[in-house]
């Protein structure tokens, strides 16, 4: 489980079903920490008019506290100013050291999915520890983490994310479960299938199921397709989705590749995308995130 997590709360659904979520992942030694963000001076007619950022941040305290008390939770509270939330929730984790950052989906998104607005999306790429997403009602049912599901292909990235699913799995008691997608390779626009040195397509989809099948404590299992449309069906057999970075970006950041963006979309259950490591952790296969993770 995680040691240090910030929560973003708006005093909507979205942010209950973030605390929700969150209070399954904190570790029972671990910080919570509810954030609001409000733009306060930054904004162009508040800064001229100290009353009105008085009441700004007396009504971001007010929120703060109901929710605590909604949720029944101890955490720590913080009142964020910022341009928008995801740049909030960003500064703050980098100064409190937060591990993970946990936000509801956007209210437009359908019930069980997960769906990041925009803004979110663009400030929350590059932030400086794991973000986890609530999908949309999480909070009215908020069932224990029972299933952890992987993407997984080997990569060192994957590792990371299968590293961090033990460490949840063991706290949890949870059961792993990891998907490989094998892309389907085609001549551009034809429907052909490109011939392969190991033999065709069924040959492939074998030699991937017996690797994912040999991964010790994972019931594990390779399918044709796109990556993100699969991991997101995917997500309707797991209580949660843990995914790694693209492999190439700043250094223990999230960087959010094509497949991550996808399920920042559509996914069906709560997704943890995960910060990429520097070297050394990839070499040890996540070492700091599986401490964080509780492993």
């Amino acid at each position: 489980m995680f040691k240090n997590v910030l929560v973003g709360v708006d005093g909507s659904p979205n942010g209950r079903d973030a605390i929700a979520l969150a209070s399954r992942l904190v570790a029972e030694d671990g910080t919570l920490t509810l954030a609001h963000v409000h733009t306060g001076t930054l904004h162009p007619l508040h800064a001229v008019e100290p009353g009105v950022v008085d009441e700004e941040k007396a009504a971001s305290r007010k929120i703060l506290e109901a929710e605590r008390a909604a949720a029944e939770v101890d955490a720590e509270l913080v009142s964020i100013v910022a341009f928008s939330p995801g740049a909030g929730l960003h500064s703050q984790a980098e100064e409190q050291k937060a591990d993970l950052i946990v936000v509801g989906s956007c209210s437009r998104g359908a019930l069980g999915r997960v769906m990041l607005g925009d803004d979110t999306r663009a400030a929350l790429n590059g932030a400086p520890c794991a973000v986890a997403i609530a999908e949309r009602g999480y909070s009215e049912h908020p069932t224990p983490v029972a299933k952890v599901g992987v993407a997984y292909n080997g990569s060192p990235e994957s590792k990371l994310a299968l590293a961090c699913a033990r460490g949840l799995a063991a706290a949890t008691r949870a059961d792993i479960v990891a998907l490989e997608v094998v892309a389907i390779p085609t001549y551009a626009y034809t429907g052909l299938m490109v011939p392969t040195a190991g033999g065709g397509l069924d040959e492939i989809l074998k030699d991937a199921n017996s690797r994912m099948q040999e991964i010790d404590g994972v019931s594990g299992r390779a399918v044709y397709g796109l990556s993100g449309e699969e991991l997101a069906a995917f997500g309707d057999e797991v209580d949660l989705l843990v995914v790694g970075s693209r492999s190439y970006g700043p250094v223990k950041r999230l960087v959010i590749g094509s497949t991550s963006d996808y399920l920042e979309r559509h996914a069906r259950c709560a997704l943890l995308v995960l910060p990429r490591a520097g070297e050394g952790e990839r070499a040890g296969e996540g070492e700091s995130i599986r401490a964080a993770a509780g492993a």
